[in-house]
């Protein structure tokens, strides 16, 4: 009666592209845990900075732990690193990952030709040639690590150099932003706890004279 059918890999995948309820109800679900966080709002803050960094760069598959880390190294919140991870999701990644390869291209003063299509390819391409490359060692196969060696040059290495700028650049914004408010929050919040406290405290002495007369 109390069973929950468990979702299907199809849902689930649904699920990744667009979420229950849509991005808009994800996203104000994300900001109301982050502002309800029992921590100063200064340290939520560097959490939320180093979570938005980490969706910049190429670690995918790895953000929460990367975000995780970034918002220790911060002494930041860690939990609001991982929510801040949100920020990195199908509508943005191709917009960061265009952005950063190219970038990071121009930085390296490599040609500035590499298009989304070809990155998606390229790291499709990587993480089924490194699942081979492992599965190798373990049978007679020869391990060809080539197009893992193209993928590095290509887009990877482009990345991780291009990721810096918008990285940072979007991480200090996301906590530039998020500090005043988190903070006012927390006042205002605190400021109500201390209003409803007060005015159960007087009602109890009216409550106490009540009952001594009906004694």
């Amino acid at each position: 009666m109390f069973k929950r059918n468990p979702r299907s890999y199809l849902r689930i995948i649904a699920e990744f592209f667009y979420p229950r309820g849509g991005w808009y109800r994800a996203a104000q679900y994300v900001i109301h845990r982050l502002r309800r966080l029992p921590d100063p709002a200064h340290r939520i803050s560097r959490g939320i900075a180093a979570g938005i960094f980490a969706s910049f760069t190429p670690f995918f598959g790895l953000h929460f732990l990367t975000a995780a880390i970034l918002s220790w190294i911060m002494r930041g919140n860690v939990l609001a690193s991982l929510l801040a991870t949100f920020i990195g999701n199908p509508i943005t990644f191709p917009l960061i990952a265009e952005l950063s390869v190219n970038l990071g291209n121009a930085m390296l003063g490599l040609p500035s030709d590499v298009h989304l299509p070809e990155i998606a390819a390229q790291f499709a391409g990587a993480t089924t040639d490194l699942w081979a490359n492992l599965r190798a060692g373990f049978t007679e196969d020869v391990a060809d690590w080539s197009r893992l060696s193209q993928f590095v040059d290509r887009v990877f290495y482009p990345y991780l150099v291009g990721c810096l700028v918008p990285g940072i650049v979007a991480g200090t914004a996301g906590y530039v932003l998020a500090n005043p408010l988190i903070h006012a929050y927390q006042r205002r919040r605190i400021k109500k706890l201390k209003e409803r406290y007060e005015k159960r405290l007087s009602a109890r002495p009216d409550k106490a004279g009540d009952s001594v007369e009906n004694r």
